[in-house]
């Protein structure tokens, strides 16, 4: 092993030299600290903070943050929608003048600081490395830096609308291509690579009613006997729903006669489209012609084949075995078309989760970034705004004609 023999140990003096960036040793003798406030006030001022970037200067000291309550990082004002990335980066430079950014969910005050123009809202976000103070951390809890917004959001959305009859559950993926331990592939979703959502949504509406995050073994779902972790999580999400008489429309991923038989005890209705391996499934002909339908009940359920261009499975406890015009005409007959009638509500009911997914792509304000909670809040707060639109075209929609866009409101 070869060692350079010029090397030497450095002493105290010249560490607290190098570390402080100071010529006045006897500014930071361990030996007279002095009191804790003045040794507070000697900080050197090239320590980085465990919770603020320090690229950005330090914040306001004078807000608290209570945990019980959330956090107190939501920004009074969400960006606008898509931006290029050269205009993002041109408005995080101003003039040379003493600026302070705002402290968490604080007005900017141009008159204080002297600043005339106040700083982007993502860059005002940006200065958090975490939206949780670092001694309240669980750390089994993968969504522990994030856990806080997500809670606070979620049951503002419960507390805000009450949904009409109909309801639907379905996936929603918020891209992410970065390291994390829960990310998902979905390949019929538009990003494919990301982190899941559950959500349920309001039909009538599109209004998100609730959402749950998968993170693996540790989502926050209540387990129920017998019916998996499709099961759980419908029973999770419409918890509070429950016994008012409402519908739910699922993919097959969640349908099976146990979980609707579950529902229909709870005095809710179920249809969607189902696995014909699922237990508890009735046995149809393997090979039918197109056009043609096969109906089996058990008295509480209806499960339905339909051949079209390929087999249709349903199941529902909520439809009678009828057929139903589907308002076109066969191309070869020139009969209209008719269609089960299940599976004719359930075109019309089932995507109100991709078309929530579709509007707030239009304006969405979440960017590039390393942290994924970061990209994550942007996320949930597009959610947001996607709610309080939706509410407000349907309080004041004749009013406010001007407002009939997302990005307009």
């Amino acid at each position: 092993m070869f060692t350079n023999s010029r090397r030497r140990e450095l002493t105290d003096e010249e560490i607290r030299e190098i570390l402080f960036n100071s010529d006045d040793e006897g500014d930071y003798n361990t030996e007279s600290s002095g009191s804790d406030s003045d040794s507070e006030e000697r900080l050197p001022p090239n320590l980085v903070s465990l919770e603020r970037n320090p690229e950005l200067g330090e914040g306001d000291d004078d807000v608290e943050e209570n945990p019980e309550e959330g956090p107190s990082v939501v920004p009074c004002s969400r960006p606008e929608g898509p931006v290029p990335v050269e205009e993002v980066r041109s408005s995080d430079w101003r003039t040379a003048v003493d600026f302070t950014p705002p402290g968490p969910g604080i007005e900017f005050d141009s008159s204080i600081s002297g600043v005339q123009n106040p700083p982007e809202t993502p860059t005002a976000i940006n200065c958090f490395r975490m939206f949780l103070s670092v001694e309240t951390v669980d750390t089994r809890d993968p969504l522990n830096k994030i856990r806080n917004v997500f809670n606070a959001l979620t049951s503002a959305f419960k507390r805000s609308f009450i949904p009409y009859k109909d309801l639907c559950v379905d996936e929603s993926l918020m891209l992410w291509k970065g390291r994390l331990g829960f990310p998902q592939y979905i390949l019929s979703k538009r990003h494919r690579f990301g982190i899941k959502f559950f959500v349920l949504c309001d039909v009538v509406t599109g209004y998100v009613q609730d959402m749950v995050i998968y993170t693996g073994a540790t989502t926050s779902i209540k387990s129920v006997e017998g019916l998996g972790v499709s099961g759980s999580v419908v029973m999770t999400l419409l918890a509070p729903h429950l016994g008012k008489g409402r519908v739910l429309y699922v993919d097959n991923w969640y349908s099976s006669p146990m979980l609707f038989q579950h529902l229909l005890h709870q005095g809710t209705g179920a249809c969607g489209t189902v696995r014909l391996n699922r237990r508890g499934m009735p046995t149809f002909p393997k090979k039918m012609k197109r056009g043609e339908v096969t109906f089996r009940e058990n008295g509480t359920q209806l499960a339905v084949k339909w051949q079209d261009k390929r087999d249709v499975n349903f199941l529902t406890t909520v439809h009678p075995s009828s057929m139903a015009q589907s308002g076109r005409l066969d191309h070869f007959t020139g009969e209209p078309k008719v269609k089960p009638a299940c599976v004719l509500d359930y075109n019309k009911k089932m995507g109100a989760v991709d078309r929530a997914d579709m509007i707030t792509s239009f304006v969405d304000c979440a960017r590039k970034s390393t942290k994924w909670y970061k990209k994550l809040f942007f996320h949930l707060l597009d959610t947001a705004v996607l709610n309080a639109y939706t509410v407000h075209r349907k309080l004041s929609a004749p009013c406010f004609e001007e407002f009939h866009t997302l990005k307009n409101y």
